[in-house]
Order: structure tokens, then C-alpha cells, then sequence
């Protein structure tokens, strides 16, 4: 009798430890995954920081036509730098709102720089070509970050979805995470 209660409490701790560290192994990709959303939101930030720059500059050179572009990329500027996300309890609803608003932000942008085409002094000016420079940086990180939160998110939603661990993932509330979806 004294044997079989010692192997079922053996057995006992053994499940209570793998518990315990598939419920941290959630708790770590979860935490990698944040931490990649944060980049992602770092580099649009930083794309954001570059439209002052942007308006400056076509504003010093430009006429009516570039002044009304500015006024559009101004306004969603102010669009995607108002919606936040709590990455721990994002719903796809939200990341694509986030990327539309991103998306329109950046069509923006590409629609003062290939207006200034019609502009050869702006064109050529050195405090526009380092903004195009810095943009085309931004972009590039933006890609590499969205990418890296995707397989962030994947690793998370891998760890929570395996069975038998998707039964501690579930009695934790740990769920799968969306994934920024590829641009139309």
C-alpha cells in the first residue's frame, strides 16, 4: 500500500512539473512575442517620427498641390498614431484595423514623394533625399519586424495549440494570436 501511494505521488509531481513548465514555456513565447509586437510598433513610430520631416521639406518647395498632399498625410499620420493595441489580448479586427490605418499612412507618404517628380529643385534637395534615405530604412525595418513578429507569433500559437499542452494552455486562457497578413 505505502509502495503504491509513493509511485502516485511520484507520478502526481511529475505531471504538477511538466505543468509547471509548459505553463512557462506559454508564459516565454508570449513574452517574445510582445516583445516583437513592441518592434513592430517601434519601427512604425519611427516611420511616423519622419513625416515632420517630410512636410518641412515639401512645404518649403512645393505649391498648393504639395500643401493639400501634406494635409493628407498629416491626417493619418494623426489616424495611425491613435490606435493602440494591447498585443496580449489582440483580435485580428484590431491588427488589421492597425494595418489599414498603417497602410493608408504609407500610401500617403508614396503619394507626396511621386508628386514630387514635378519638383526637379526638391527632388535633388539634400534634406529630401536624406528623408528618402531614412524612409526607405523605415520601410525595410518595418518588413523585418513585421516578419519577426509573425514567426514569434507562429512559435506562440505552435506551443499553445500542441497537445497536451493546449489543455494547460486553455485552463491558463492562453489563445492563438493573428498574424499580419500579407498586403493587397
Amino acid at each position: 500500500m505505502k509502495k503504491a501511494l509513493w509511485i502516485l505521488l511520484g507520478v502526481v509531481g511529475i505531471v504538477l512539473i511538466w505543468g509547471i513548465a509548459k505553463y512557462n514555456s506559454f508564459v516565454k513565447a508570449e513574452e517574445k512575442m510582445t516583445q516583437a509586437w513592441s518592434q513592430v510598433e517601434n519601427v512604425y513610430q519611427r516611420r511616423m517620427d519622419l513625416i515632420p520631416n517630410l512636410v518641412a521639406v515639401v512645404k518649403s518647395y512645393t505649391n498648393y498641390e504639395g500643401n493639400t498632399l501634406v494635409e493628407v498625410v498629416e491626417a493619418r499620420a494623426h489616424q495611425a498614431a491613435s490606435l493602440n493595441i494591447d498585443p496580449e489580448s489582440m483580435t485580428q479586427e484590431q491588427l488589421s484595423g492597425f494595418e489599414n490605418a498603417q497602410q493608408l499612412l504609407g500610401n500617403a507618404v508614396n503619394d507626396v514623394i511621386v508628386s514630387v517628380e514635378g519638383y526637379p529643385d526638391l527632388k535633388a534637395a539634400e534634406a529630401f533625399q536624406t528623408f528618402m534615405a531614412q524612409y526607405t530604412g523605415s520601410e525595410n525595418r518595418i518588413y523585418v519586424e513585421r516578419t519577426r513578429y509573425n514567426e514569434m507569433v507562429q512559435d506562440y500559437n505552435k506551443t499553445v495549440r500542441r497537445f497536451p499542452g493546449s489543455l494547460i494552455a486553455g485552463w491558463f486562457g492562453f489563445e492563438p494570436h493573428p498574424y499580419f497578413m500579407l498586403e493587397q
